[in-house]
């Protein structure tokens, strides 16, 4: 009886220990997330003092992180923290069939991810179902009201992180749809245009 409890504790150890470093592993696949400093600087100099945009929070996209990892993140202003992530989609023509190595555009029906800060403006209900558009406030995105750029989700974006790429859009910043419903409610209740940022 007694050797029977031994080799069901030691098979007990051995099971929680593979757990415990599988959990490890997975977990360390991924980057640590952080938002560059001199975004979130260049950010709050645009907003200092202007009504027109939310004081409190702002979204940033990192197109250095591989999309397969989480790089679209909701960022606290005032407690200055990180408050949620998720994976989004970069443009189709921002692909250069150089590893971890992204171009990016302005041009119309270039298919491509365009840098720079957006604002977030009214909901409606396209072909993607409900969508943002985005308004383009610097020289590297102006042409993003033209070129129909959209914050809306998409239903082969994954939700949780992954080894390797995920979908692209058209340009789009595109995400999955339980990620933007949670970033939807936020837009929806804020009284002033919530600043994003897409940069590399």
């Amino acid at each position: 009886m007694k050797k029977i409890l031994i080799i069901f504790l030691m098979i007990l150890f051995v099971f929680i220990g593979y757990k415990v470093i599988y959990k490890y592993k997975t977990s360390s696949l991924f980057t640590t997330s952080t938002i560059d400093p001199k975004q979130i600087n260049e950010v709050k100099r645009l907003i200092v003092g202007n009504k027109k945009y939310n004081q409190s929070v702002a979204f940033f996209i990192d197109m250095k992180i591989p999309s397969g990892t989480n790089r679209f993140f909701v960022y606290d202003l005032k407690a200055n923290k990180i408050i949620d992530k998720g994976l989004v989609a970069h443009g189709s023509g921002s692909e250069t069939n150089i590893k971890g190595k992204l171009k990016f555009s302005n041009v119309p029906n270039s298919l491509t991810t365009s840098l720079g800060k957006y604002a977030i403006g009214n909901c409606y209900y396209g072909k993607f179902g409900k969508s943002y558009k985005l308004y383009g406030l610097d020289k590297s995105n102006s042409n993003a009201f033209k070129r129909d750029i959209v914050f809306h989700y998409y239903f082969d974006v994954p939700y949780q992180e992954q080894k390797g790429y995920i979908c692209n859009s058209f340009g789009c910043p595109m995400v999955n749809k339980k990620y933007f419903e949670r970033t939807a409610k936020i837009i929806d209740e804020s009284e002033s245009n919530i600043v994003m940022s897409i940069y590399y």
